[in-house]
């Protein structure tokens, strides 16, 4: 799994002019899934995610996670994270998960997610056209590979 995680002060994902999941302080995490993916790699993914210390302390430090901060998450699925562009100029995406495999992971993730935040995780929809809307705060974006585990 793949994952692009951004501290913002907003954010939101709007699909055919609906909303379907918004956040005010806290984590946008875009999430890619790869065939090899197993439960065990978005376990691992979703524990770093509610606890990294991304967030300013008292003294403007980098300290808090967004448990702490009693932040949200919006969960957005994006096979394009797994885009090989070595050859050509058309990427190709071959190593992301098929929907069989990667909709009901993504749709396990959002629900582990809120059982350790100990709030619903909001989330996109799976293969829909999203509109994100976010404010990047810092900016802080970290991304995070769980086939890379000791380089992330």
């Amino acid at each position: 799994m793949r994952a692009v995680i951004q501290r913002v002060t907003h954010a939101s994902c709007t699909v055919e002019g609906i909303v379907t999941g918004k956040i005010d302080q806290g984590l946008l995490v875009l999430v890619g899934i790869e065939e090899i993916d197993t439960e065990e790699d978005m376990k691992w993914l979703a524990q770093k995610i509610v606890n990294l210390r991304i967030f300013s302390d008292e003294n403007g430090l980098m300290n808090k996670s967004v448990q702490d901060i009693a932040g949200g998450i919006l969960l957005i699925s994006q096979f394009t994270l797994f885009a090989q562009t070595k050859k050509g100029n058309r990427p190709s995406f071959i190593r992301a998960g098929k929907p069989d495999k990667a909709r009901p992971m993504y749709d396990e993730m959002g629900k582990y997610l809120s059982g350790l935040l100990e709030k619903e995780v909001q989330m996109g929809i799976f293969g829909g056209d999203m509109k994100i809307d976010l404010r990047n705060d810092g900016p802080v974006t970290i991304i995070m590979n769980t086939q890379d585990k000791d380089n992330f």
